[in-house]
């Protein structure tokens, strides 16, 4: 009987171990990209970003249509279109919407 019992206590030892070992174990997933979305930017919206002379800045992430620009990247506002503004990463120029800071379109 005695030896029954420290049986069961071993055996529910391990069981519990096994689990706080589970409990351990953290599995991190990145996001996918947001899937891209047509979006119809006025040409002369295009065309404003273009014409600015605007230094590149380095950017360390992908630069993908829905993308958000994080950290440091200063966005400049397109005259007469409040819902965009574009900046320049990687020699990139990128139109984004400025609520959001998601990139909306790039332009090559």
């Amino acid at each position: 009987m005695r030896n029954r019992l420290i049986l069961a206590a071993a055996a529910t030892l391990l069981t519990l171990s096994a689990s706080a070992n589970a409990q351990e174990t953290v599995i991190i997933q990145q996001a996918p990209a947001p899937a891209p979305q047509t979006v119809v930017i006025p040409g002369e919206v295009r065309t404003y970003v273009m014409e600015q002379q605007v230094q590149s800045v380095p950017y360390e992430g992908d630069v993908l249509i829905g993308r958000v620009i994080d950290g440091p990247v200063e966005l400049y506002p397109v005259d007469g279109y409040d819902g965009y503004s574009y900046t320049v990463v990687n020699e990139r120029r990128v139109i984004v919407d400025p609520q959001t800071r998601a990139v909306v379109q790039i332009l090559d």
